[in-house]
């Protein structure tokens, strides 16, 4: 299914996840306008992740600031510790107040200015940590959304929303990597991680990333801080 001249928005964080997702996005033939939200977020070194894996996959890469550490409400945007004991049920506090669809937002309308009908957004139902922005409800509705809120969808131009990780598990989407023959290595995960870039490999993100590698019987590229 090659899209020839046709560009895609991929919200790009960082992360094993949307690192996977971006490949994806060039393999189904797709120029890749990838966005990464830079909110403030406690573990900033994802940014400079994001960074590399543009430098890779990207046609374009856009580091947009936007400091949700304004509104708080997180552990990821204010002073909240980060859960260390195991991923648990319900909504962790690692929930970012509707995250995705912030960000989903912002990618929209990049799209709708760059002339792209595609978003792509590494969201997994799954291995999801509990979060209600990841859910495949979420994402038809976002993309319902999109067709009533742009004037592209107005005049009869679908935007699409792709969500190619949404039935992964975590092992899925590290096999899903190794397939597509991306170096694991520059993604970075962990919500807390040490002044050295090393990931805790406590938190919930630590935790569904080794797991995913494990059960995929592949080596785990993550660097650890060991305390």
């Amino acid at each position: 299914m090659n899209h020839p001249h046709r560009n895609a928005v991929v919200l790009l964080s960082g992360g094993l996840d949307s690192m996977v997702c971006a490949a994806l996005a060039r393999e189904a033939g797709f120029g890749v306008l990838a966005l990464t939200v830079d909110y403030n977020q406690r573990h900033r070194v994802e940014l400079e992740a994001a960074r590399r894996i543009a430098a890779e996959l990207a046609d374009r890469h856009i580091v947009l600031p936007l400091d949700l550490t304004a509104f708080g409400g997180s552990a990821l945007t204010s002073d909240v510790a980060v859960p260390k004991g195991g991923v648990e049920a319900g909504i962790p506090v690692t929930y970012v107040p509707a995250r995705n669809t912030i960000f989903l937002s912002l990618a929209l309308g990049w799209a709708e200015a760059a002339g792209a009908r595609d978003l792509f957004v590494g969201v997994n139902a799954l291995d999801y940590s509990g979060y209600p922005d990841c859910r495949p409800e979420f994402i038809a509705a976002f993309e319902d959304l999109a067709n009533r809120a742009t004037k592209a969808g107005s005049e009869g131009e679908r935007f699409t929303v792709h969500a190619p990780l949404q039935e992964m598990s975590k092992a899925d989407i590290a096999r899903e990597a190794a397939r597509l023959g991306l170096d694991a290595a520059i993604s970075h995960s962990c919500y807390d991680p040490a002044a050295d870039g090393g990931a805790c490999g406590l938190c919930d993100a630590c935790r569904l990333r080794a797991k995913g590698f494990a059960e995929a019987g592949l080596p785990d590229p993550t660097r650890y801080t060991v305390p």
